[in-house]
């Protein structure tokens, strides 16, 4: 038995499959299977990454943006860990910037070049 759900003008999306389970809405293969997750690029930039420090929209408290790092989402992950170990903070991962609390520019940025990355400060 298969489900789908209908989308517009006829056009109709398979989302689970009783022979294969859930199925990828992207490539249409069953989630184990998926190709898709194997074939994401890596971000496009200049290779500079930039630290800066941010308030907005978070209630007055600061945080330490990570962008630009040029790192697949694993590599990403990995480097956001290693960069809260360092601080002694909590952060996230979201739309491959890192997100750190509070003020660790100075941190973030030295532990950065150590890894081999052109970090600079930017924003005031």
């Amino acid at each position: 038995m298969k489900k789908s759900v209908s989308g517009l003008a006829g056009l109709s999306s398979l989302v689970y499959s009783t022979d294969a389970g859930r199925i990828c809405p992207d490539c249409r293969q069953p989630q184990a299977q998926c190709v898709c997750k194997t074939q994401k690029a890596l971000p496009q930039g200049d290779g500079v990454v930039r630290v800066s420090r941010e308030t907005k929209g978070r209630k007055g408290k600061g945080v330490t943006l990570v962008k630009g790092l040029l790192l697949d989402d694993d590599a990403l992950n990995q480097m956001a860990r290693e960069l809260k170990a360092a601080c002694g903070v909590g952060g996230t991962v979201k739309d491959g910037v890192i997100e750190l609390q509070g003020d660790h520019i100075d941190v973030v940025v030295e532990r950065l070049k150590k890894a081999g990355h052109a970090a600079k400060r930017a924003g005031g």
